[in-house]
């Protein structure tokens, strides 16, 4: 079946459609507040059962640890540090049950003193026991310059606040033990992660324990870590010797899940008189929320290294810190690092442009890179410049800025190509099954495997069955994150078709068809790449505002350098969903707290969601490429949701005469004088 056809007639497999025999239900006790001593727990799997910390796995996860007394522990020990953290576990035969079983733990707290804003928590008292100051990552990149090398300087202060992914589909797991093995069920963004993460967190070999994807209903960065919830869900499994299931509810996850943003950067930007840009300065804020583990350790450099964006700058230094805060720990959320440095870099050239009374896109190609080279922060900058002129002629941004008011921005997405992927290969029955490490979570990667299956090995595609992750079925791989999929993985089923190819030639001394379906053949193929790859972009949007603040957005046009787009109807369809994502991040989500911590956020409609009538009319271009990959694709997942809350941003600054340098843009910022009165 196809998997279209599947999910539209509900026939999918996810985490909560799996029964068992005596399974069992967890339901978790949590944090009422930010911070708080625990002077004693009554009831309940508590963390002297479970007593573990998480391991940091996933996206973002290669960046050392700088303090690991500051781990999240599975159940919280002598203290909390956000609402919503698991303090004690329960679990019943019947989940209503297990829910209403919350209500028997008795935890006895005495609060504490919390802090939610970053800019305060560096001053602020440690916030965890273990650690003598809340600044968990202090780093600088490039190098200091004198002040005196632009004749215009301008300074910004740009916040990107944090925001839920709520996925459809909620976070979730079903574990089981024979007495042997734990087997794991869940939808994820990789199997690898979740077992390593397993493994690392509670001392157990890696034969001891096999992870198997289920469909899983979106996931936009949150899907790819480990979590409380899926060690004790792993322990109570080997204890009892029962399935045990926990689905996470909306409220847990707005609580409790990994959000991701929340990102404040001050900057200096040098410039002479002509636009050409001197220097760059000033420092990025991450905030890490309360234990590291998550991407808060990762984020800060990854978002200082890319402020150079896609322009030749000369000298920069900028200060990278990551602080603890009363929040849950942040996470990867689509783009994870890429939206934050190119907002705030993008920000600022906007503002350059207004400052010497040019046109923002005439500064843009003025420092646009014309070759490659690494900035002073570290990353190398592809040339940009010719594809930035293609850019202005194909969106026609030259016309519809004398029309509307109109935002453009120019980004550089760096995929996270570094690693490789993986790709499986069996034919048995005349039938080609197909694995790839990297799972899909709603981007179809099953539609790229088969047109290269095809093209390599003249495969009809309908005699191809693309399997869900099973580490069981292949032994190695990395996960679905940052842009990497047709790239990578397409690759590494490339390279397992052209084995198949060769072990057929090698046999019968030519390659056929017939030969290939008439027995059965294996390939595996463990694609290894070092580089980190990247590719330009640009968005154009134009938007009104009406007398009452409601915002009206004319097009969104994209113009990306995709390389080969292997499924161009996918390639639409995911540039229009993070077309959306990237408006609502610049006019409705966020997550907010009150000073302390406590969550003000409770609901989906708290944390903002896009209605059908604002969606504007999309248009999609590509810049004609090919990447040096054998899948020849390059990544654009997280584009849109880069590009566009910048652009948004900009045609609304257009539209109301002021700077608007914060996502959301409060809808009270959006109101007419003539309206106030």
């Amino acid at each position: 079946m196809d998997l279209s056809e599947k999910f539209v007639k509900g026939n999918g497999t996810f985490v909560d459609d799996i029964h068992m025999p005596g399974m069992l239900y967890l339901g978790f006790v949590r944090s009422p507040y930010p911070r708080a001593k625990i002077k004693k727990i009554s009831g309940g799997i508590t963390h002297k059962d479970v007593n573990f910390d998480i391991a940091a796995v996933g996206e973002g996860s290669e960046e050392e640890q700088t303090f690991s007394s500051t781990a999240h522990p599975v159940l919280a020990k002598d203290f909390v540090g956000y609402v919503g953290q698991p303090v004690a576990a329960v679990y019943s035969t019947d989940p209503y049950e297990a829910e209403d079983l919350i209500d028997s733990v008795e935890v006895d707290y005495e609060p504490l003193p919390g802090i939610s804003d970053p800019e305060k928590a560096i001053d602020f008292e440690p916030i965890n026991p273990a650690s003598k100051s809340n600044v968990i990552v202090d780093r600088y990149f490039g190098k200091e310059f004198p002040d005196n090398v632009g004749d215009v300087v301008i300074e910004g202060r740009f916040v990107n606040n944090r925001i839920a992914t709520n996925p459809i589909e909620p976070r979730g797991i079903v574990t089981a033990y024979d007495g042997d093995k734990l087997t794991i069920w869940i939808g994820t963004q990789s199997i690898y992660s979740i077992k390593s993460g397993i493994c690392e967190a509670m001392h157990l070999p890696a034969e001891k324990v096999r992870v198997i994807q289920t469909d899983t209903g979106g996931a936009f960065g949150l899907k790819g870590g480990l979590f409380p919830e899926y060690v004790v869900a792993a322990w109570l499994a080997m204890k009892e010797k029962r399935p045990v299931k926990w689905i996470e509810t909306r409220r847990e996850h707005l609580m409790a899940s990994r959000p991701g943003r929340g990102a404040i950067a001050k900057l200096k930007l040098y410039a002479d008189r002509s636009g050409k840009i001197k220097g760059l300065k000033g420092e990025v804020l991450v905030d890490n929320g309360a234990f590291t583990g998550g991407s808060g350790e990762f984020s800060p450099a990854f978002i200082a290294m890319q402020l150079a964006g896609a322009y030749h700058l000369e000298n920069a230094y900028v200060r990278a810190r990551s602080v603890l805060t009363n929040k849950a720990p942040q996470g990867p959320y689509r783009g994870a690092g890429r939206p934050e440095a190119m907002f705030f870099i993008e920000k600022m050239m906007d503002h350059l442009a207004d400052k010497l009374k040019m046109d923002p896109v005439d500064l843009r190609l003025k420092n646009a890179a014309e070759e490659r080279y690494r900035s002073p922060l570290g990353f190398e900058v592809e040339p940009s410049k010719k594809f930035l002129e293609a850019a202005i002629k194909e969106t026609g941004y030259r016309e519809l800025s004398k029309k509307y008011n109109t935002g453009f921005s120019f980004l550089i997405l760096y995929h996270a190509t570094s690693g490789g992927e993986s790709a499986r290969i069996q034919v048995k029955d005349g039938r080609l099954k197909v694995w790839i490490g990297g799972n899909a979570h709603g981007q179809r990667h099953d539609v790229f495997s088969k047109t290269l299956i095809n093209e390599e090995l003249g495969v009809d595609e309908s005699l191809v069955d693309f399997q869900l992750g099973d580490t069981d079925q292949i032994p190695a791989g990395i996960g679905a994150w940052g842009s990497r999929s047709a790239m990578v993985a397409g690759s590494a089923v490339l390279m397992a078709a052209r084995m198949l190819r060769e072990k057929v030639e090698k046999k019968y001394g030519k390659y056929s068809l017939n030969h290939l379906l008439g027995e059965e053949w294996d390939a595996y193929h463990n694609f290894e790449y070092s580089k980190m790859e990247s590719s330009l972009g640009v968005n154009v949007v134009t938007a009104d505002v009406d007398d009452l603040g409601k915002v009206k957005i004319r097009d969104c046009i994209s113009y990306y350098d995709a390389g080969r787009v292997l499924d161009p109807a996918n390639a639409a369809g995911q540039i229009a969903g993070g077309s959306v994502q990237g408006i609502s991040q610049a006019l409705y989500e966020e997550l907010a707290f009150d000073e302390d911590g406590q969550p003000l956020t409770s609901s989906i409609s708290d944390a903002g969601v896009a209605t059908a009538d604002l969606l504007p009319k999309f248009t999609i271009k590509y810049y004609k490429s090919e990447s040096t990959l054998p899948s020849k694709a390059k990544g654009i997942g997280e584009a849109p949701t880069i590009g566009v809350p910048i652009a948004l941003s900009r045609a609304l600054e257009k539209a109301m005469g002021r700077e608007f340098n914060e996502t959301p843009i409060r809808p009270e910022l959006l109101l007419r004088e003539t309206a106030v009165q």
